[in-house]
Order: C-alpha cells, then structure tokens, then sequence
C-alpha cells in the first residue's frame, strides 16, 4: 500500500498525505509546501509516507 501512496505523492502530495494521515496539521502543511512549489510537496508527502 505504501507504493501507491508514494506514487499518488509524486502525481499530487497533497493526496498521498491525506490518505496517509487524514485531514490535519500534516495535509494542510503539505498543501502550502506544495503551493510554494512542487518539489517540497513532494519530499514533505514522501517523508510523511515513510516516517509511519
């Protein structure tokens, strides 16, 4: 499961996050990460993913 996580957070983190973590501190933060720019979306969606 945690491939396609990793995969939906390289497509959208926003996405790989939520369905790791639910709607929080960590989803919302990500969202913003991935407004300033996309490549910290997703190493902050990655990390998310593999620290659990």
């Amino acid at each position: 499961m945690d491939v396609i996580r990793i995969l939906l957070a390289i497509i959208l983190p926003p996405l790989g996050v939520f369905m790791q973590v639910g709607i929080g501190l960590h989803f919302w933060l990500n969202i913003l990460l991935t407004l300033c720019g996309y490549v910290p979306g997703i190493i902050h969606a990655i990390w998310v993913i593999l620290r659990k």
